[in-house]
């Protein structure tokens, strides 16, 4: 029998566990990126909590990525260092750590103004900066320490725009079709690999878009074969309305499963599954019962870091966690009823 406590073995990453803290944005880093002690508190509190595997909050890979604000970011060597502070905290306390480097939109300078270039205008020189831009962010996060990338190909991000029909209608080699529309992100995967080939290459995408005329669970196997045919090591399926609220322990848990369990069905490679798991009990039973291999959370870590540890001491233990979505509107995302 499976159990979440069961160490794993992945392609460049071996983790004490199946518990993942899925890349969850803190809005705490200045604007060039750099970071300070509560982003640091944040990470070792999750660390000793004894999750398995870490992804960072999102990490801007471009220095001119103004999507929102306080983004991580490895855009620039200079800020290794302080990220290499970061790894250190985590393997310290028997951690690994994936920086979860993405693109809100894509910008250019023109006249000294920044511009946002929408998906249907780029080039293939625009196309080919963007993966220059991923590859050397993935060498940054190398030197930095971390175990592995993972790219951002969810949530209408920039990525996850691209590989959707309800944004990208080019008719030339980046677009028409869905392998076209993908190759953008084939690309980066290459790259990275070709650049940093130790690093674990995860990928976190929409099992759907749940709007019309986007992408759809079909789409997202054909996407993940893709995906995992260029060398990417897992897939986090995600999806567009994440966080739904009022989550309830045996109730209305994984909401993503039917789709993470159709991609993991049609790929070789692991599958994280993301989006409401509140019972150690439900998460080992989508370990014995369907090829996901690792289960993500967020929202219940935000609460409670030390949960796993909870759990090791309770398996019937119930997250405190009430998926009331406060935590997105305070500062560090930190939970509303909890004092940080």
């Amino acid at each position: 029998m499976k159990n979440v406590f069961n160490a794993v073995s992945l392609r460049h990453l071996k983790l004490k566990n199946s518990l993942v803290r899925s890349a969850t944005w803190e809005a705490l880093a200045d604007r060039d990126g750099n970071i300070g002690e509560q982003t640091y508190r944040i990470y070792r509190e999750l660390a000793d909590g004894g999750v398995g595997l870490i992804i960072t909050g999102f990490t801007s890979v471009d220095a001119d990525d103004v999507y929102f604000e306080g983004m991580m970011r490895l855009a620039s060597d200079a800020i290794v260092p302080q990220y290499h502070r970061l790894t250190d905290d985590i393997h310290a306390r028997g951690g690994k750590i994936l920086t979860q480097l993405a693109l809100g939109g894509y910008y250019l300078r023109e006249d000294g103004q920044l511009i946002v270039r929408q998906i249907d205008d780029m080039a293939e020189e625009d196309i080919r900066r963007v993966v220059e831009l991923f590859r050397q962010a993935s060498l940054r996060a190398e030197s930095a320490g971390f175990d592995g990338v993972q790219i951002h190909v969810a949530h209408f991000f920039f990525l996850s725009r691209f590989v959707s029909p309800l944004f990208n209608h080019c008719s030339d080699a980046y677009g028409g079709s869905t392998e076209k529309r993908a190759r953008i992100v084939v690309d980066i995967i290459k790259a990275v690999r070709e650049a940093a080939p130790n690093l674990h290459i995860s990928l976190k995408i929409n099992g759907s878009d749940f709007a019309q005329g986007g992408n759809t669970p079909k789409d997202a196997v054909a996407l993940s074969l893709l995906y995992a045919a260029a060398g990417a090591d897992s897939i986090e399926i995600s999806g567009n309305g994440t966080s739904v609220g009022g989550i309830r322990a045996h109730v209305n848990e994984a909401y993503f499963l039917p789709i993470a369990e159709a991609v993991a069905c049609a790929t070789d490679i692991p599958i994280i599954l993301v989006g409401a798991l509140r019972s150690l009990d439900m998460m080992n039973a989508i370990l014995n019962k369907t090829n996901v291999q690792l289960l993500s959370l967020s929202r219940p870590l935000v609460r409670e870091p030390n949960l796993p540890n909870l759990w090791k001491q309770d398996a019937a233990y119930i997250p405190r966690c009430i998926s009331c979505n406060g935590c997105y509107r305070s500062v560090g995302h930190r939970c509303v009823f909890e004092r940080n």
